[in-house]
């Protein structure tokens, strides 16, 4: 599926080459996060339809891992996650904005109250860096709070509680608490575009060492088109599902846009030393906007195609090209990394997630551990026709989910259901092995529980008097 070199190719290539890996300068952080970008939605993860050649460079002569985990299956627990370095457990959010979506008729259970506003007692990336005397711009959607500058930036482009964009042409927001965009422009000019100018025009200005938090409000809903793409689309042929031209100008004009940021860095010559990450916030979406086959189902979903993203990492003459196919790594793993990558290990028995800068320099495998992701609320499906999901109602209903070695187990709190995949023979998840492999699904509920108990994650167990079989 994948367009180049093998991680086992790779690691003969670490192994027989001894490069300067010295961490003595400090490098810029440039951390890209795109909004709901599926697993399969650029080409260097094999699509062949959407084009993508400017993430595909940073990909080609970067790190890449195919087995790489989201937070969570939708856009502020990831993202909650990502700037703490903690599971959802710890710092509350769940979704975006109430827990009990969906027909309360349909809800077996009370869920538990979700947090929507990340809590000051956390720190943050931005934080630490900024105490190491980075400078720190946040640019486009944050949607953990009001405004970003409360948690460590220096500079806001763009960034807010909303979770979308009214539209991506001007005027982009309105004003109401869902789609707050506040970013003057000309008349006709995409959002895309006018974020990553302010973004230039922050790299024209800063003294090095800086960290971009660079995360557009594309490819989230609306799905507005480029005009000036839909030529290229409008005929093409679809790939494994993947056809609807509108959504595809969106990813290709964001693929500009960082082909933009990447060359206004090497005008700077920022580029040689900055830690680029490439990641999306949840998985894609699913059904008429795009597909991630063979995963199964999107956004929203704890199946693959809701928590499996794109994720890669480049940083000149550290990082070597690669495709790590073995290891499952997460958005956990970033925080962590970065405090690394800069030699800061004060957070280091604060993070639930790991440094992984030793495999991306070294090439030695990630750490074997577990992931978690934990969902004790409801979050409704939006085509009962087609969703792959466990019902057509829900997206996803309360549970739990770990994932380790090969083996992924679902459990739910209504009904104490459980579904076992082995992800190596079946990534599509389609043959539940729950009956079968008993003793491998009791381990994993016993690693389940002991992981509940350590995190203090709320179990609801309350019953819903609105629910009607």
């Amino acid at each position: 599926m994948l367009r180049y070199l093998s991680l086992t190719i790779i690691l003969q290539v670490f192994i027989s080459c001894s490069n300067n890996n010295s961490l003595d300068q400090p490098p810029n952080i440039v951390f890209i996060n795109i909004d709901d970008m599926g697993w399969n939605d650029v080409s260097f993860m094999g699509s062949e339809y959407y084009e993508t050649p400017n993430i595909d460079s940073l990909a080609e002569n970067g790190m890449v891992f195919t087995q790489g985990y989201a937070a969570a299956a939708n856009c502020a627990p990831s993202r909650a996650s990502i700037n703490t370095g903690k599971w959802t457990t710890r710092h509350q959010i769940y979704t975006v904005a109430n827990s009990d979506r969906g027909e309360s008729k349909h809800r077996k259970l009370i869920p538990i109250k979700n947090t929507t506003t990340l809590d000051k007692k956390f720190t943050v990336i931005a934080q630490k860096l900024k105490q190491s005397g980075y400078t720190t711009c946040h640019s486009g959607k944050w949607h953990l709070s009001e405004n970003p500058l409360d948690y460590g930036f220096d500079i806001n482009i763009a960034g807010g509680h909303n979770g979308a964009p009214a539209s991506y042409y001007f005027p982009y927001g309105k004003n109401d608490h869902v789609n707050k965009v506040t970013l003057e422009s000309d008349q006709g000019k995409y959002l895309t575009d006018v974020i990553m100018d302010e973004t230039l025009s922050f790299l024209d200005k800063v003294d090095k060492p800086f960290f971009l938090h660079y995360t557009p409000y594309a490819v989230h809903t609306p799905i507005h088109k480029v005009d000036s793409l839909m030529k290229k689309y409008i005929n093409k042929p679809p790939y494994k599902g993947q056809k609807n031209p509108n959504y595809a100008t969106m990813i290709d004009n964001l693929d500009r846009n960082i082909g933009d940021l990447i060359k206004k860095l090497k005008e700077k010559k920022l580029f040689d030393n900055s830690l680029i990450i490439f990641t999306s916030d949840n998985g894609g979406y699913y059904g008429k906007i795009t597909m991630q086959k063979p995963l199964r189902a999107g956004k929203g979903s704890y199946y693959e195609g809701g928590i499996r993203v794109p994720f890669l990492f480049y940083w000149k003459g550290k990082i070597k090209r690669g495709i790590n196919d073995i290891n499952p790594i997460s958005h956990l793993d970033i925080f962590p990394t970065i405090m690394d990558a800069i030699g800061d290990h004060s957070m280091d028995d604060e993070f639930d997630g790991n440094s992984i800068l030793n495999s991306l320099i070294n090439g030695t495998e990630v750490e074997e551990r577990s992931l978690f992701w934990h969902f004790p609320i409801y979050l409704q499906g939006y085509n009962i026709m087609d969703n792959e999901n466990r019902d057509s109602l829900f997206r996803t209903r309360p549970g739990s989910i770990i994932r380790k070695g090969d083996w992924k187990l679902h459990y739910y709190f209504e009904d104490n259901g459980i579904e076992l995949y082995n992800l190596k023979k079946d990534v599509g998840e389609k043959n539940d092995l729950s009956n079968s492999e008993t003793d491998k699904a009791a381990e994993l509920i016993d690693d389940l529980q002991s992981w509940w108990e350590k995190t203090n994650a709320p179990i609801p167990t309350e019953s819903n008097p609105d629910y009607q079989l």
